[in-house]
């Protein structure tokens, strides 16, 4: 099926009354499992990837146009529909590089930006990425880093309100409890203030730190309204441990060909592509979107 954009999987998702997942890919084997995890399930998805997680050097100078080329023609083979976003990348110019590169949503991280600022610097990435035919995410607010004391930011409907107004963006990010890097416990949603968001403004939110809430969360998100889940850290957990102990346990008959970069059994890097691929069919079942696809 072809790149479909995002608003397309949204309104679907909020029709068919469940949320579809963005399972930010790192690399090769990252983007393949979650491909592998969406036609297995039958799902539609968001790849992509991210800029905040990266070395900012290293983003710039192969990141970006790289991960657009090779995201977009998976996105386009897929046999599910498929949206790509560059997420959270470090300024507008990256967001336009993205724009142009083949990714079909950008979003710039601008949490810790003043309000004002932030809604400059999102309007200027409308401005850029609409003429394209490029979707834009924007946020509102900033969330917690889970284990450190610094506080988040909850997002202020009112503000939410004006933003979206001024800025033109297509969906938005909101800080309502959720957590990002957290994969133990789950985070404390605040609904009143989400119900608020809701009332506020036209365009879809959007949860992140999706790796940090459990399913009767989840449920109830889907129930006031939320279509989208972003998800990254739980996936870093799992293939961390999948490749922990697949280095420690090794006693396949060894050859450097086959343990780096074979994609046989040898791999040692397949058991985390192979448990990234258990862990976001998982939560496809739990958004409801798994089977979503004939």
């Amino acid at each position: 099926m072809a790149l479909v954009p995002l608003s397309r999987l949204l309104a679907d998702a909020a029709a068919g009354g469940y949320a579809v997942g963005y399972f930010e890919a790192w690399d090769m084997y990252s983007l393949e499992a979650v491909v592998q995890a969406a036609e297995a399930e039958r799902s539609p998805v968001v790849l992509g990837f991210g800029g905040t997680m990266k070395n900012p050097p290293w983003l710039e100078r192969f990141g970006i146009e790289p991960f657009g080329a090779y995201g977009r023609v998976m996105a386009e083979g897929a046999t599910v529909p498929a949206a790509l976003i560059l997420n959270e990348v470090f300024d507008w110019t990256q967001a336009e590089r993205g724009a142009n590169a083949g990714f079909n949503v950008v979003m710039v991280n601008t949490c810790r930006f003043p309000f004002e600022h932030n809604l400059s610097i999102t309007r200027q990435v409308v401005d850029l990425a609409h003429p394209l035919g490029v979707e834009v995410q924007a946020e509102l607010g900033r969330l917690p880093d889970y284990g450190k004391d610094e506080p988040g930011e909850p997002t202020d409907p009112d503000q939410a309100r004006e933003f979206v107004a001024a800025t033109g963006v297509d969906f938005l990010a909101v800080s309502v409890g959720n957590v990002h890097l957290q994969t133990e416990g789950s985070a404390e949603v605040d609904w009143d203030r989400l119900k608020a968001i809701r009332a506020a403004v036209d365009v879809p939110l959007v949860i992140h730190g999706g790796s940090g809430l459990d399913a009767e969360t989840v449920t109830r998100l889907i129930a006031e309204g939320i279509t989208l889940f972003h998800v990254g850290t739980v996936m870093k957990r799992w293939f961390w441990e999948a490749t922990h102990k697949t280095v420690t346990d090794y006693n396949a008959p060894f050859s450097y060909q086959g343990a780096v970069g074979s994609r046989r059994l040898e791999d040692f890097l397949l058991p985390g592509r192979i448990v990234v691929e258990h862990v976001v069919g998982d939560l496809m079942r739990l958004y409801g979107s798994a089977g979503k696809v004939a």
